[in-house]
C-alpha cells in the first residue's frame, strides 16, 4: 500500500500531535515526524499543514530570533487544537481497530459465524 496516500489523510493529526508534546517550527516539526517513522512526509506537506492549521484557529504561533538565520516562527496547540486532536484521535483508533478486525480475519460484529450458521438452519 501507498504509505503517502496514507499519510495525507492523517497528516493534520500527527502534526497536532507532535505540536501537543512540544511547540515546533516547520522543519522541526518535519524532522518529529520522519523520527517517529513517517519518513515519507514532506516539508511542503507539512508547511501548508501547519498554515491551514494556524489559520482555522487549531494552532498559534511566535516568531523566536534565531542568531544563525532568519527568526523561526514556532507554533503551538492551543485549546481548539486539542479538541480538534482529541476528535481525529478517537476517529483514527475507531478506524484503526475496524482495519485490525478486517485483516486479522475474525468475526465480524454483526454476522453470523459458519458454526452458527450451520446449527440455526
Amino acid at each position: 500500500m501507498e504509505s503517502t496516500q496514507l499519510l495525507k489523510g492523517v497528516l493534520d493529526l500527527a502534526v497536532l500531535a507532535v505540536l501537543e508534546r512540544e511547540d515546533g517550527y516547520g522543519y522541526d516539526v518535519v524532522r518529529r515526524l520522519r523520527a517517529a517513522g513517517l519518513e515519507e512526509v514532506g516539508d511542503a506537506s507539512v508547511y501548508g499543514t501547519l498554515r491551514r492549521l494556524y489559520n482555522g484557529g487549531a494552532l498559534s504561533s511566535y516568531v523566536v530570533p534565531s542568531d544563525g538565520g532568519p527568526h523561526r516562527k514556532y507554533y503551538g496547540i492551543n485549546t481548539q487544537g486539542k479538541a480538534l486532536l482529541e476528535v481525529q484521535a478517537k476517529g483514527w483508533q475507531d478506524f484503526s481497530r475496524s482495519m485490525d478486525l478486517l485483516i486479522s480475519g475474525g468475526p465480524l460484529p454483526g454476522t453470523r459465524t459458519t458454526e452458527t450458521t450451520q446449527e440455526t438452519e
